[in-house]
């Protein structure tokens, strides 16, 4: 035994570090059964007369009012659970008595990219569902042919199975606040109990514009124009893939929706949140209604209110899975947020496919492109420009063009990541991916999560 007090010293500061490592953890593991005793207790799935509440969500939202039914019906003494409804198969549907669905429709009628695999798998068929009672929150936008289209489909293949509904299927328009209300009173009759009459929505928070920026001048499209609101007075978290829902200025029509949502373009680290956003001109000349003001209206130092909000179906994979982004026209904003998450670090490599209309006006951020595949933040670049004679493609085109890339990509595990428009590119992407991968493996893909897209 040594009598050296130094060395009596260090041993006691180990020691003393040890057991603060083994506090640490101990505290750690404790608040993680804290938090998970708290879901329990909030949504406690133990009675025999549990309400199963399912989501298909694209973008978030039915995830978000999936969870706010879930509170409701258990703050009214109500056992439920939340599951996504991609999860659920025939013996799991055939055992739910009761089945609350919260359901979105994305473009024309399609059902969110999270289902793909329920719909080919279990809606392809019709199983005997007899006994299961079911409650359907369609969500929707009637600025879209096929309104609700997912909803109704799935309304009609319960029906279909034997299922009975418990009430109505209930449709929301762009969030219409009348049709929430609706179904939280429909809560309130399944369950016995008064459930408050409105959800309360988060609170949007102070943004002040500090940067506009024509991004292609002299363009034959519509303008676009990069934005950069800072934070006033908070310390916002979000990460790549997340969406801002902007405040509007009211209008005399008390009806009308009173935000938009855009694709943020940076990160919290870039201190501000940043946009990428064209403005729209209807045929009689009206600029649109957000991106008029936000192009035009609102000047710099101006304060808006927005948050931002998760989306969770466009967030990335790890570092080290390789990243396809691929989008057109102002969907540059909603992948440039996922080759900035890279920046600096190792990573499993970032192929970007950009597509827009000429190369001397619509080369969005062609300096800050070049300068990310320098640096090897982006590991490859192609883009088209479907104005420019001897090019005259779109994005998709460099689908077909670098097919055996693409596979070993996918062969390396890679993520997919669409952004941009609903109309022609979306679709064509899709095409282009379903010819090159096959139609089985695209499905695969989706339904693993490693197809996602961010399409408006």
């Amino acid at each position: 035994m040594t009598a050296d007090p130094l060395r009596w010293f260090w041993a006691a500061v180990a020691v003393g570090l040890w057991l603060l490592v083994l506090a640490a953890v101990a505290w750690s593991r404790a608040r993680a059964r804290r938090a998970a005793a708290a879901r329990a207790g909030l949504l406690d799935a133990s009675g025999t007369d549990v309400v199963t509440v399912a989501f298909a969500s694209q973008t978030g939202l039915a995830e978000d009012l999936a969870w706010m039914t879930a509170r409701s019906l258990s703050d009214a003494g109500t056992g439920t659970r939340v599951v996504p409804l991609g999860d659920l198969d025939f013996p799991t549907l055939k055992t739910t008595g009761r089945l609350l669905i919260v359901a979105s429709t994305t473009g024309e009628g399609d059902a969110p990219d999270t289902v793909s695999r329920f719909v080919r798998q279990v809606m392809s068929e019709t199983p005997d569902l007899t006994g299961v009672h079911y409650g359907l929150l369609a969500l929707g936008d009637r600025s879209y042919t096929a309104f609700c289209g997912f909803g109704l489909a799935l309304d009609a293949w319960l029906k279909r199975t034997g299922a009975e509904p418990l009430f109505d299927r209930v449709e929301v328009d762009d969030g219409d606040t009348g049709a929430l209300r609706h179904w939280q009173h429909q809560l309130a009759v399944l369950t016995g109990s008064a459930i408050p009459a409105d959800w309360t929505p988060p609170a949007l928070d102070r943004w002040r514009l500090v940067e506009r920026t024509h991004l292609n001048p002299g363009s034959p499209g519509g303008e676009a124009w990069l934005l950069a609101f800072a934070p006033v007075d908070h310390a916002p978290v979000w990460v790549a893939g997340d969406i801002a829902e902007i405040g509007l200025p009211p209008l005399a029509d008390a009806g009308a929706p009173t935000s938009r949502e855009y694709s943020v373009a940076s990160l919290p680290r870039d201190g501000r949140a940043e946009f990428i956003v064209r403005r729209m001109i209807a045929a009689d000349g009206t600029p649109g209604r957000a991106s008029g003001w936000l192009t035009r209206d609102v000047a710099p130092g101006d304060e808006v209110a927005m948050r931002i909000r998760p989306n969770r179906g466009f967030h990335g994979p790890t570092a080290e899975t390789p990243l396809i982004l691929i989008g057109n026209g102002t969907g540059l904003a909603g992948l440039r947020a996922h080759w900035k998450a890279r920046a600096g670090a190792s990573h499993g490599g970032v192929w970007l496919m950009f597509g827009e209309r000429t190369r001397a006006h619509d080369a969005f951020l062609d300096d800050e492109l070049e300068a990310a595949l320098s640096s090897g933040d982006l590991t490859r670049l192609d883009r088209t420009f479907s104005r420019d004679p001897g090019d005259a493609r779109y994005v998709q085109a460099l689908i077909t063009d670098h097919a055996d890339d693409l596979r070993a990509w996918v062969d390396r595990r890679a993520v997919i990541l669409v952004c941009g428009s609903l109309d022609g590119m979306s679709k064509g992407v899709q095409a282009a991916l379903a010819d090159t991968l096959g139609p089985e493996r695209l499905d695969d893909l989706t339904g693993a999560g490693r197809y996602r897209r961010d399409v408006y």
